[in-house]
């Protein structure tokens, strides 16, 4: 669906980020799902922070189906709420610092603290839950580059929503001087207990979205009814070879 997807297992993008934040070249990871896949379609901008990532892993089961439908499969889902939490560990055992962004005010704080007690030698520098708006405000933004930098920490995870999240790690990656920054959505939420996930059952056989759609309706009924269109866009983007063995 014109986009390039790393084809790695969990522990492969494991070792890959391991590698970036080596690298210290300001890097940036997506986590591409159904809502992905949408708006990208229209998204100039979305598209360029999409083509320019270090790192693009599959988060989301359509899409694991869709690449089994195109013959290409995909190895392994690797959702950002369970990548969150392999990323903590990883940084704990290897004694790389963290930073929080997102979420309401004093969510990501609680996820330190969290996270802190759950993985012994995690370090989290800073946490900041931004106002409504931020991006379009210099001085804010100028205050949030100030925070993050002054405490240099190896990993960023930003949870803003997308492609809000994936905009601002690729806008202020140079300033940030991060060497690897993640866009996680709801995941800072979850290990702060202010979300419940879905039971891994349900995650597993590609229910999520339902179980996090009836927590939440009246944000998310409009969002995953129009990620269904995700389907229509497997069928118009299907491999040409596909399309002459169907003839």
């Amino acid at each position: 669906m014109n986009i390039e997807i790393d084809n790695v297992t969990f522990d492969e993008a494991l070792d890959e980020i391991r590698k970036l934040i080596k690298a210290r070249n300001n890097s940036y990871v997506v986590t591409p799902n159904a809502d992905h896949m949408i708006m990208l379609q229209e998204d100039e901008f979305f598209q360029k922070v999409y083509k320019e990532a270090s790192l693009v892993i599959t988060d989301g089961k359509p899409l694991i189906w869709i690449s089994k439908f195109y013959k290409t499969p995909i190895k392994e889902k690797i959702s950002g709420s369970d990548l969150f939490p392999r990323v903590c560990e990883m940084a704990a055992k290897e004694g790389y610092t963290m930073y929080f962004l997102g979420a309401a005010e004093g969510v990501a704080a609680k996820a330190k603290e969290n996270l802190e007690k759950k993985y012994e030698g995690l370090n989290v520098v800073g946490t900041y839950s931004p106002p409504f708006g931020f991006e379009k405000d210099e001085k804010e933004i100028d205050k949030i580059v100030g925070m993050i930098t002054e405490v240099h920490p190896d990993i960023l995870i930003v949870g803003l929503g997308a492609p809000k999240q994936e905009k601002f790690a690729y806008t202020y990656r140079d300033r940030l001087n991060v060497p690897i920054s993640f866009g996680l959505g709801a995941s800072i939420d979850f290990e702060a207990g202010n979300i419940k996930r879905a039971p891994k059952w349900m995650s597993d056989i590609g229910l999520e979205w339902f179980y996090r759609m009836l927590k939440d309706p009246g944000r998310l009924v409009k969002r995953y009814l129009k990620d269904f269109k995700i389907f229509a866009l497997a069928w118009k983007y299907r491999p040409k070879k596909r399309k002459a063995e169907s003839k």
